[in-house]
């Protein structure tokens, strides 16, 4: 049951084979035995999962059930739950609990999905790993011994373990994809705008945005047609009318065009997910699609644009939090500059404090023209990269990140390796195209990831590609052996 599609439990709980409150329990049955050991959760919600799980199962007796009734879900830990805590995954906002709903998970609840919990990340979305949380490193389920990727490390491995359906997850930089790599299983990043931004604890604004994580496209698309579409409480929400994610995702891919970046393949790419990754794309071939080589020449200024532009707007973003309205306060602070510097020095981790401080130098006073101004410069190349070579194709495909899933601790002490574990992500965010990452081999005996990256507003092509690769493969069925796992 725990291993079933959302289109086979919806079908089970409608013909009454099972109860949401059965598959609620089994849930959190599993998170009760797997979390102590993997710490995907910060929160887990058991009380009311199981009230609105016996709630579902009235509303589907009566025939009033929404699309995703009685499914059990969880959600990032950055998107404000009214009632519930919000962390962050920071010593700040460790006690906060919102008084307002964020529109994703508002909108998966009037779908009917039932909501476990709230899981772990790296704090306030800043990391490639899920090192970097006060709640503590989230293991990945192949192997305890590895990171799980970050951002989005504790909903990657939620459902990875089996211990939620889907999850939400949120992507500046890759936070959705790579943790989808490293753990073996689907993610999903919208165009920007495609989903609104709502209630969730902004990292970077302009970059930031929420998609679905499960195990299969098919399960994306489930959520993509509860939560995308425009909202008016978000000011960077597009206005771009949405349609019906699962339609067509049996269309044929004769005739598609693929564009494989040679920029992905070069220098710092292992072999072992270079193989996979070729292998993949063969597979693609056998189903009618055409491939052809292409440049995305601004790809290696991905990296220092990125790492100016998200610090900068996280150093504003951030400022909110002062210890005045609401996260932590130091203890007896002698005046305000006390409090202020106090509280901030204790509420961020060291990784969140230099992004901080990186930022706050970009944009001060003699150095915003040389930094911030020329990465925004640099921002419009990547995107126009980007544009040119999906008016020669119709997607681009390439690996997610250059290895599969490392060992804890073992880039910690050197930031440089740990940025350049992004470097084949970062600039689909800097250009605010869709992507995601599928399941398509092993290496290392660790999952590797598939990158598809299409033009704006194109989800439903890229879960169709990748709805097709995941009839003709099974990558995306293997699942961690718990029992050697954790």
């Amino acid at each position: 049951m725990l291993e079933q599609n959302i289109s086979s439990l919806v079908q089970k709980l409608r013909n009454k084979e099972i109860t949401s409150l059965e598959l609620t329990q089994s849930y959190l049955d599993k998170i009760s035995e797997l979390n102590p050991s993997l710490n995907s959760y910060i929160t887990v919600c058991s009380e009311s999962a199981l009230a609105a799980a016996k709630e579902a199962d009235i509303a589907i007796a009566a025939g009033t059930a929404g699309p995703l009734a009685g499914i059990p879900i969880a959600h990032k830990d950055l998107f404000c739950t009214n009632g519930i805590k919000t962390t962050c995954a920071s010593k700040m906002l460790s006690n906060f609990v919102p008084p307002y709903e964020s529109t994703v998970t508002a909108k998966l609840e009037q779908a009917g999905a039932i909501m476990l919990g709230k899981t772990n990340m790296d704090e306030f979305a800043m990391g490639s790993s899920n090192e970097n949380s006060h709640f503590g490193l989230v293991k990945n389920p192949w192997n305890t011994d590895l990171v799980p990727g970050g951002s989005s490390g504790g909903s990657a491995v939620a459902v990875a373990a089996g211990m939620a359906v889907a999850t939400t997850g949120t992507d500046t930089g890759g936070s959705i994809r790579q943790p989808a790599s490293f753990c073996g299983i689907t993610g999903l990043k919208p165009t920007y705008g495609r989903v609104s931004r709502f209630g969730m604890i902004a990292y970077a604004s302009s970059l930031d945005q929420a998609g679905p994580m499960a195990r299969s496209a098919e399960d994306c698309a489930h959520l993509m047609n509860a939560i995308a579409g425009f909202d008016p409480q978000d000011s960077t929400s597009a206005e771009v009318e949405t349609q019906d994610y699962l339609t067509n995702l049996d269309q044929p891919l004769t005739g598609l065009t693929i564009g494989l970046p040679k920029e992905y393949f070069g220098e710092g790419l292992e072999q072992g997910v270079a193989d996979a990754i070729r292998q993949a794309v063969s597979e693609f071939e056998k189903l009618g699609a055409k491939i052809k080589d292409i440049s995305l020449p601004n790809l290696k200024l991905s990296i220092p644009a990125y790492y100016v532009i998200a610090p900068s707007e996280a150093s504003s973003n951030l400022s909110r939090f002062d210890g005045v309205r609401y996260g932590h306060r130091c203890d007896e602070p002698k005046d305000l500059i006390d409090m202020y510097t106090r509280s901030r020095a204790e509420g961020f981790s060291k990784e969140v404090q230099k992004r901080i401080m990186v930022g706050t130098y970009a944009l001060s006073e003699g150095y915003y023209d040389a930094y911030y101004l020329k990465a925004q410069r640099i921002r419009r190349l990547i995107k126009q990269d980007f544009v040119n070579a999906l008016n020669e194709v119709d997607v681009i495909m390439g690996p997610v990140a250059p290895t599969t899933a490392f060992a804890i601790g073992s880039k910690t002490d050197d930031p440089v390796a740990m940025y350049l574990e992004d470097i084949y992500t970062l600039s689909v965010n800097l250009a605010g195209i869709p992507a995601m990452s599928i399941p398509a081999g092993f290496s290392n005996k660790m999952p590797v990831g598939l990158q598809i990256m299409g033009d704006y507003f194109t989800e439903a092509k890229l879960l169709n590609i990748a709805h097709q690769f995941q009839q003709h493969t099974d990558w995306h069925l293997q699942t961690p052996n718990m029992d050697k796992g954790a």
